[in-house]
């Protein structure tokens, strides 16, 4: 009969000679805070003249530099009103004039913000949420993009990064 400590020794060995190994359990995965998710972003309102001269945003990198709307392009935030969500839908009724007219089409999730690209969500009346992106401006958006998936090449290709990871561009 053989000793508990002879068994263990022949299991180990035969581990050993079969390639066996320990090995860590895989991490849980990561999950990416989305837009759609509706994880809070932190509002982050444009510079004024008095606080152009206070010391730069921890969170951006000290190469950046807010764009001309006043929002740095390293982060997603709020857009805070610059454009309103009211701005965003009359931009894109002026380019998608077939949208159903009143109440059909709604801001579901005011804009945010990085650099010079917005992008907000609207409901319509029957049918799936409209993603939009925006650019420019709050008084002369430019529609990039509207539909259920805004990821077009040209957001792809010239979108400031963090916000192509926003809105699940990547």
């Amino acid at each position: 009969m053989r000793t508990p400590a002879a068994l263990l020794a022949i299991v180990g060995l035969g581990c050993l000679l079969a390639g066996c190994r320990h090995e860590e359990p895989p991490a849980a995965p990561t999950v990416k805070p989305s837009l759609l998710s509706q994880q809070p972003l932190v509002p982050v309102l444009p510079p004024t003249p008095e606080t152009t001269t206070a010391p730069a945003d921890p969170l951006t990198s000290p190469n950046s530099s807010p764009s001309p709307t006043g929002f740095p392009e390293t982060q997603v935030s709020y857009c805070n009103g610059r454009p309103s969500g009211a701005q965003v839908l009359a931009a894109v009724r002026k380019a998608r004039p077939n949208l159903p007219s009143g109440g059909a089409v709604k801001v579901q999730t005011e804009p945010v913000c990085a650099g010079v690209w917005q992008f907000t969500i609207l409901s319509v009346t029957d049918s799936e949420p409209l993603r939009v992106i925006t650019k420019g401006s709050p008084s002369s958006l430019t529609v990039v993009t509207v539909g259920t998936d805004p990821c077009t090449v040209e957001v792809r290709a010239t979108a400031p990064i963090a916000f192509l990871d926003a809105v699940d561009c990547n």
